[in-house]
């Protein structure tokens, strides 16, 4: 009964797809958050997604040319990478850091595991994390959209200006708790900004539209599952209620934090990712909810606004305890 059953490694696709397959429909559930960050932010969201696409393609032609393995461009995973790194990258950043941010996702985030379906921590947010650690203040300027009038008298004197900052909407939030001063920053004008995009921030995470019709796509592509990006959601949503209920005045209203940062990317497109996520439901859950919690408590409770990057780590670290403790029944049933 068990002789056609193929053991590999993961992704582990439940119907007949290929890997290719597979990551081109992320890709194109990207395509709304590009064409978002296209409109808002200009050229940089031409320039970075192809300069991290470049680089992450040559990454993984260079690692399987030095360990002798056969080419893997053509399974689109590098593709991937490269675009989830790019719109998780502020749009001022220079070229050179993109790339090297790329390349160390490629090189050392999956093929020194060996390559996709070996690695356990997601590559796009390892090259992030080691450009938040290399390039604090680049990783931390914000570009204001285009689409903003410049009243640049208010912001410098001179005329002959590239780009023009501001703060994002968690770093907002984050000043007024560490105020603590019970001046509300947000309000509803600045949520319907969050909505559409007309905010600063990474270039593929400002737009809440833009992600959920990405998300949407691949839901009903059944690309993913809703679990893990519920789960993501629901526990983000319950920590930040809960201190919201407490002082009203020091921390924001939960729905802030679900259309502020990378939330919404990260509970589609990054916790999703099929190689570093548990493969149960209950697995899943689990997963999720590590996720949102954790984000939520470097952002109310941590010195940095954003905790994405560092949730998805932490829970891919725990990743194979998750599998051990929900393990599934094995083919023919549980032994006696």
């Amino acid at each position: 009964m068990l002789k056609d059953i193929a053991v590999s490694n993961s992704p582990h696709i439940s119907k007949p797809l290929s890997t290719r397959a597979v990551m081109v429909d992320v890709v194109i559930g990207l395509v709304p958050a590009m064409a978002a960050a296209g409109y808002y932010f200009r050229v940089r969201a031409l320039i970075l997604p192809a300069a991290c696409v470049i680089s992450s393609l040559a990454a993984e032609w260079l690692c399987n040319l030095i360990r002798k393995k056969p080419g893997s461009l053509g399974d689109f995973s590098a593709v991937v990478t490269g675009i989830i790194l790019a719109l998780s990258l502020p749009p001022a950043l220079p070229v050179w850091t993109a790339v090297i941010g790329s390349a160390f996702s490629i090189a050392i985030g999956k093929m020194v595991f060996g390559g996709l379906g070996a690695n356990i921590f997601n590559p796009a947010m390892v090259g992030r994390t080691f450009l938040t650690a290399s390039f604090g203040m680049l990783m931390t300027t914000w570009m204001v959209p285009a689409t903003i009038p410049a009243a640049l008298s208010e912001i410098c004197p001179e005329n002959n200006v590239e780009a023009r900052t501001q703060a994002t909407p968690l770093a907002w939030s984050k000043q007024a708790i560490k105020d603590e001063n019970g001046a509300l920053i947000y309000n509803e004008q600045q949520f319907r900004a969050t909505l559409t995009g007309e905010v600063g921030g990474c270039l593929g995470e400002t737009s809440v539209i833009a992600l959920l019709i990405g998300g949407l796509y691949l839901l009903l592509r059944r690309t993913i599952n809703f679990h893990i990006p519920l789960a993501v959601l629901l526990s983000a949503f319950v920590f930040a209620a809960v201190f919201y209920l407490v002082d009203s005045d020091a921390y924001m209203q939960p729905f802030f934090h679900l259309s502020s940062g990378g939330m919404l990317l990260c509970a589609f497109f990054i916790a999703t990712d099929p190689v570093t996520a548990p493969l149960t439901r209950r697995g899943m859950w689990l997963f999720g909810i590590g996720v949102g919690a954790i984000t939520m408590l470097i952002r109310i409770v941590g010195g940095y606004p954003e905790g994405v990057m560092y949730s998805v780590l932490l829970m891919n670290a725990v990743t194979p305890l998750i599998d051990r403790l929900c393990r599934r029944i094995p083919a023919g049933g549980k032994p006696s």
